[in-house]
Formats: C-alpha cells, sequence, structure tokens
C-alpha cells in the first residue's frame, strides 16, 4: 500500500492527533534528526507558533521552509542544520 507518504522527504502528518499531542510527536522527530536530515510537517493549519517554540527551545540548530501555505494544508520541512551537531 504505498500512499504518497513518502516522495522526496518523509512526510509526517499530524492532522489526526489531537492538538495537544502535536507538539509533543513534532518535537520528538526534530530531536531525532540527524545532522542535515530533514522531514515535511503537514498540518491544517500554520504552526507558526511551533516554529517560536522551536527557536526558543533550540535557537540556531533547525531550518524552517514553508513547502505549501493553505488554506487547507499547511506543509513545512523542518530540518536538523548540520552546523548544529
Amino acid at each position: 500500500m504505498a500512499h504518497a507518504a513518502k516522495a522526496e522527504k518523509n512526510e509526517v502528518d499530524v492532522r489526526s492527533l489531537v492538538p495537544m499531542q502535536r507538539h509533543q510527536k513534532i518535537f520528538e522527530l526534530v530531536g531525532e534528526l540527524a545532522p542535515g536530515a530533514s522531514f515535511i510537517l503537514v498540518n491544517d493549519h500554520d504552526p507558526k507558533p511551533l516554529y517560536y517554540q522551536l527557536e526558543a527551545e533550540h535557537p540556531g540548530q533547525f531550518s524552517w521552509t514553508y513547502v505549501e501555505q493553505g488554506p487547507v494544508v499547511w506543509r513545512v520541512e523542518i530540518g536538523r542544520l548540520a552546523k548544529a551537531a
């Protein structure tokens, strides 16, 4: 059952999680990223508050690039910077 979950980057769709579980899951994934690795976060709203939280807790250690910006789906590529190792 090859769903489009893995195109060129690993996509993590958190829309099925209850909101209070989303940040915990995303922080786990960010913590597991090897330097230079990334994943695409798929969400049902702009996750900009998550960006601020990540930047506050892990300043200068990750990249944040919008791939799709709504209005129904947001995709953000989150990566661990190689220099942050």
